[in-house]
């Protein structure tokens, strides 16, 4: 059974789905059962993915690994988002963009924010 903000990614044509309602079926894409995206939360290697959130003077401001992620025409971070007490703001990147955002949010009442950003090669990855 699905669960509400999941994503799922077709392994044939790399359709990509956040889940907004939740059923009792299963997502299925060109013929065959769609892929949930495991959160990654732990970086290895050279290439480092976690976002990082910074508050600012407008809100909150996400960067992408503690060393800049490569924003290549192969190998980019597509969309950040954060989710703030029940609300999802989500911004879509581009190659040569930079792997940074921010998201002009009151703060005074939010409670807890939780970043995640999708690689188009390594996948989902969430702050901790």
């Amino acid at each position: 059974m699905t669960e509400q903000n999941q994503v799922y990614r077709c392994n044939i044509c790399g359709n990509i789905v956040n889940v907004l309602h939740t059923g009792l079926g299963k997502l299925v894409c060109c013929g065959q059962e769609m892929q949930l995206l495991e959160e990654k939360t732990t970086d290895s290697g050279s290439e480092k993915h976690v976002p990082v959130v910074e508050k600012t003077d407008n809100g909150i401001k996400v960067k992408i690994g503690s060393i800049p992620h490569p924003m290549e025409e192969n190998h980019f971070i597509e969309w950040i988002e954060i989710a703030a007490d029940g609300r999802v703001y989500r911004k879509m990147l581009k190659p040569g963009d930079k792997p940074e955002t921010e998201f002009e949010i009151d703060l005074e009442y939010i409670n807890v924010i939780n970043a995640r950003e999708y690689c188009s090669i390594h996948g989902l990855w969430k702050s901790v």
